[in-house]
C-alpha cells in the first residue's frame, strides 16, 4: 500500500514504505536528539562544545569567583589584653613607632586645637601581596576582619571576611573590612575645582610632589562601595539637613563633602558664626557644620577647687549647642576625640572626677582619665540625641581618626613625611593610644544604643574607619601645609623633621572615602525606611 498520493511519488521513491522502517528512523532521530540534550545540561552555557566532541575539556574547567576560593582572613586590631587603662592620662607618643600606650602628664595638643578647627591626620597603606593581623574589640565581640592593598596593574585583592557567605551577595555587607586598591581614574574632584577646602588640607596647591595617595580607594571584601554619585546623594537628601558636628576633622569630613557635590552644582553660603550652612537650591540640600570640641557641656568659670580659666567638662550633659539645633537636622555626622588631649577638668554628677594637664594633687589617684572620660562623652551626646523629642534623623558615629606621627609626638620629632602609598599589610605597627580611644569610642556607643528604644537603635550607625585609616600613612598634608615657597620640607641638619600636619587628611584624598560611606548609610537607611512602611 502507498503511504502517500501520487502527487506526493517523489518520497515514495525515494524511501522504504515499510512502517516499522520509517519507526527505527524516527527512533534514531530522537536517540540523537536525546544524547544532545544531555549534552548541554552536563556542561556550562559558555563551555566550548567542541572540547567536548574532541576530548581536551573536562566537566573541572568551570570557572569559579575568585571571591569564592579565597581563604584569607585577618584579625582584628585590638584585643582587651593589649591595653590597660591606669588612673593616669593616656596620649599617643608615637602612632607608627610603639606598641605602647604612653603615659603621660605634660604632653600639649598638637597645635590647631583651637576654635578654628585646625587638626592634624596620619595615613595608612598596604599591599595585596602581604596580609596583616589586626584584633579590634568594639565592646561586643571580637570581629575578625583584613585589610590589603592593590595596584593597578595588579588583579584587586578580595577578601572574604565569613566564608559562610557568599561574596558581594548581601546589601547590608561590612563596609569597613576590606582592602585599598590603586584607581588610575583618581579622584572626582581636584584641588582647583573645589573653592572652599581649607588651605592646609590643600596639598597639590601646597607643593606636595607626588599625588598617587589621590587615587587609593576602598574594596569592602563582600561588596562594592560604588565612587560617590552626587546627584544620588542630593536626590536622597533632597528637603534635608546633613550636619557634621564635632572638631576640625569634622570640618575635614565636611568640606570634602561640599568639594563632591560641588562638582554637579554651586551651593549657596547661608552660614553665620554659629553655623556654617550651605544650600544645594536645585534640590533644597543644606550641608550644615557645627564646631564642638568634646560634644558635651563646657565652661570657664571656676568650679569647687578647679580655677577659673581652665575648662571643665560635664560628661553627663551634652553640648546645649547640638541639642538646641538638632530639630533642624535629617543626618547628623558626629566626630570627636582629639580634644581630649587638651587640657580639661572633669565633673560628673557635679562632682570633679579627673583631668587632662590639670590634676593638683597628684597624691590622690584620678577616678576618670582622658580616655574614660572620652567613652562617657560619647555616651552621652548619643543618648541626648537618641531621647530628643523633636529629632528621629539618622545618627552617624564616626571612629577615631588615626594619626601618622612616626618617632615622636607631634611636638616631639612625629613625622610623615615621605610616605607615598598605604602602609603595606603585616607591616603596620599598632598604636595603643588609636585602639584604646577606639575601644572606648565603641564602648561608649553600645552603651548608648543598649539605653535607647528600639526604634531608636536603628538610626545609630557606627561607622568604624579606624582600622582601614590606619593605613593611610601617605594620606596627610605633612610639611605642605601652607603655598609658602620658602617652607622647610625636608629634615634639618640635626636629623629633626619639619613640622608637620600628620592628623588631618589632604583633599582629594582618602577623607573621600568616608562621604562614600555616608552615602551608602543614608541610602540603607532611605530603602529600610520606605520597606518598613
Amino acid at each position: 500500500m502507498a503511504l502517500g498520493s501520487p502527487k506526493l511519488s517523489i518520497f515514495g521513491a525515494a524511501f522504504p514504505r515499510k512502517v516499522s522502517t520509517i519507526a527505527i528512523a524516527i527512533g534514531g532521530l530522537t536517540s540523537f536528539f536525546v544524547f544532545g540534550l544531555l549534552l548541554r545540561l552536563s556542561y556550562p552555557v559558555n563551555f566550548s562544545m567542541s572540547g567536548v566532541f574532541y576530548g581536551n575539556a573536562t566537566p573541572e574547567q568551570v570557572e569559579v569567583p575568585l571571591s569564592l576560593t579565597n581563604n584569607n582572613t585577618v584579625k582584628g586590631l585590638y584585643t582587651g589584653s593589649d591595653i590597660s587603662v591606669s588612673d593616669q592620662n593616656l596620649t599617643s607618643h608615637s602612632s607608627s613607632g610603639s606598641h605602647d600606650v604612653v603615659v603621660s602628664g605634660n604632653i600639649p595638643p598638637p597645635p590647631g586645637f583651637d576654635g578654628d578647627g585646625k587638626l592634624e591626620e596620619k595615613p595608612l597603606v598596604e599591599r595585596k601581596e602581604d596580609t596583616a593581623e589586626k584584633k579590634a574589640d568594639v565592646g561586643s565581640g571580637e570581629v575578625e576582619a583584613e585589610t590589603s592593598v592593590s595596584k593597578a596593574e595588579d588583579t584587586p585583592s578580595v577578601v572574604v571576611h565569613d566564608d559562610s557567605k557568599t561574596a558581594s551577595a548581601e546589601p547590608e555587607c561590612d563596609l569597613y573590612q576590606g582592602s585599598w586598591f590603586y584607581d588610575p581614574e583618581g579622584p572626582v574632584y581636584t584641588n582647583n575645582s573645589c573653592p572652599v577646602l581649607t588651605q592646609m588640607q590643600n596639598c597639590q596647591g601646597n607643593g606636595r610632589p607626588d599625588k598617587g595617595y589621590e587615587n587609593w580607594r576602598w574594596k569592602p571584601s563582600q561588596c562594592d562601595l560604588p565612587r560617590f554619585d552626587a546627584k544620588k546623594f542630593l536626590e536622597l537628601m533632597r528637603g534635608k539637613t546633613l550636619a557634621f558636628i564635632g572638631d576640625s576633622v569634622a570640618r575635614n569630613q565636611m568640606e570634602s563633602m561640599l568639594c563632591l557635590l560641588w562638582q554637579v552644582e554651586t551651593p549657596v553660603n547661608r552660614g553665620s558664626r554659629k553655623m556654617q550652612r550651605w544650600l544645594f537650591k536645585s534640590y533644597s540640600v543644606m550641608i550644615a557644620r557645627i564646631w564642638s570640641s568634646w560634644l558635651v557641656h563646657q565652661f570657664n568659670e571656676k568650679f569647687d577647687y578647679a580655677p577659673e580659666g581652665v575648662t571643665k567638662l560635664k560628661l553627663d550633659l551634652p553640648d546645649e549647642r547640638i541639642i538646641e539645633a538638632l530639630p533642624k537636622f535629617d543626618v547628623v555626622v558626629l566626630s570627636s576625640g582629639h580634644w581630649f588631649a587638651k587640657q580639661s577638668v572633669y565633673v560628673l554628677n557635679d562632682e570633679i572626677v579627673g583631668g587632662q594637664l590639670w590634676w593638683p594633687d597628684k597624691s590622690k589617684p584620678m577616678k576618670v582619665n582622658n580616655v574614660e572620660a572620652f567613652g562617657i562623652s560619647v555616651e552621652t551626646i548619643l543618648k541626648s540625641m537618641a531621647q530628643h523629642p523633636n529629632y528621629t534623623g539618622l545618627t552617624i558615629v564616626r571612629t577615631w581618626s588615626p594619626d601618622h606621627y612616626e618617632g615622636g609626638a607631634w611636638n616631639t620629632g612625629g613625622s610623615c613625611t615621605g610616605k607615598e602609598e598605604p602602609i603595606l599589610p603585616g607591616k603596620l605597627v599598632k598604636n595603643g593610644f588609636t585602639e584604646i580611644m577606639h575601644e572606648k569610642q565603641a564602648t561608649g556607643f553600645n552603651r548608648a544604643v543598649e539605653g535607647v528604644s528600639e526604634s531608636s537603635k536603628v538610626k545609630l550607625k557606627l561607622m568604624d574607619i579606624t582600622e582601614a585609616f590606619g593605613y593611610r600613612h601617605d594620606g596627610h598634608p605633612g610639611p605642605y601645609r601652607s603655598p609658602d615657597p620658602k617652607k622647610i620640607t625636608k629634615r634639618g641638619p640635626d636629623g629633626r623633621p619639619p613640622p608637620q600636619d600628620c592628623l588631618h587628611w589632604c583633599m582629594p584624598g582618602p577623607v573621600d572615602t568616608w562621604n562614600e560611606m555616608v552615602l551608602e548609610l543614608i541610602r540603607r537607611d532611605v530603602e529600610g525606611g520606605k520597606r518598613n512602611n
